[in-house]
């Protein structure tokens, strides 16, 4: 069972590292196992790569029937020791800050009032689908695919995106003009970022415009909520998502500077190890996330 166990971490995470970590022993014990077990099968499982492991077609062939069982097997270990109550248990979660703090987070309130525990990491989507791959996180929310072996994800929420000023920024450069002359009716514009790159922009100006922005930040600042600020201050335009500056928008303190028929649309994703859905405390968490999400508006 042992074997049987390390070999389903490992062609789940593509890697005898990351295995080492989900399972907590030593990389060497991982590959001594994985010896043994081959030995024992008279199958070679695994073929090295220059990063990580590539299962071979034996490997694939058991993982699929072998799966279904050593999860079934942890789930029943886990409510033996747990109880069935998943709310009593701590789930690691991550997710982007902005995003985790304006909406996910105050979404779970009464879970938390009835007993949930939640341990939460915000940063960027690469690094937390490293902490997820490595058993640092069980839950991710991603603003970027999940792509690694090993993680499964779902569209979790789409962000729409706005293109804000505030009111003089409007006057300046009306939403008509903007029509008739894309992106260079802007020029003159300071743009504020949240990094160097734009991706907010960058994304905006795919779907609107059909473009890359050509203009450089004029003020970068890694936290959305300050961007939003400086834009309310009339510092210069910005690209973010409708939810962050929507009571903004509502009394007029910033204002949608285009507004598009088709407005640019950015889906943030799900993430789990697979496997992990059979621990009851994870399941419910997540299950609980999909719904709410899907109520957002």
């Amino acid at each position: 069972m042992t074997l049987l166990r390390t070999f389903l971490a490992v062609h789940r995470a593509g890697s005898f590292t990351r295995a080492s970590a989900s399972l907590g022993i030593s990389q060497p014990a991982i590959t001594a196992q994985i010896r043994a077990l081959e030995k024992q099968v008279g199958k070679q499982l695994f073929e090295r790569l220059p990063r990580g492991v590539a299962p071979t077609g034996p490997a694939d062939e058991l993982a699929r029937r072998l799966a279904p069982h050593l999860d079934a097997i942890a789930a029943i270990t886990a409510r033996e020791i747990h109880g069935d109550d998943p709310l009593h248990r701590t789930v690691h979660f991550a997710g982007p800050t902005d995003l985790t703090s304006l909406r996910v987070l105050p979404s779970l309130g009464d879970l938390i009032r009835r007993g949930l525990r939640l341990r939460v990491t915000l940063g960027p989507g690469d690094e937390l689908l490293s902490g997820l791959a490595s058993a640092r996180h069980d839950i991710v929310v991603s603003d970027v695919r999940p792509r690694m072996r090993g993680i499964s994800a779902m569209p979790f929420a789409d962000e729409e995106y706005v293109l804000v000023g505030a009111p003089v920024w409007a006057e300046r450069f009306p939403a008509g003009r903007i029509r008739a002359e894309g992106p260079r009716a802007l020029v003159g514009a300071p743009m504020v970022g949240e990094a160097e790159e734009q991706p907010l922009a960058q994304r905006y100006w795919a779907g609107v415009f059909d473009a890359k922005p050509a203009i450089p930040a004029a003020l970068v600042v890694p936290d959305l909520r300050a961007v939003l600020e400086c834009v309310r201050a009339g510092t210069g335009i910005a690209v973010l998502p409708r939810y962050l500056c929507a009571d903004a928008l509502e009394r007029r303190a910033v204002v949608d500077l285009l507004d598009p028929e088709l407005p640019p649309l950015h889906t943030v994703f799900l993430a789990i190890r697979e496997g992990t859905l059979s621990q009851p405390h994870i399941a419910h968490l997540h299950g609980e996330l999909l719904a709410r999400a899907a109520r957002w508006s």
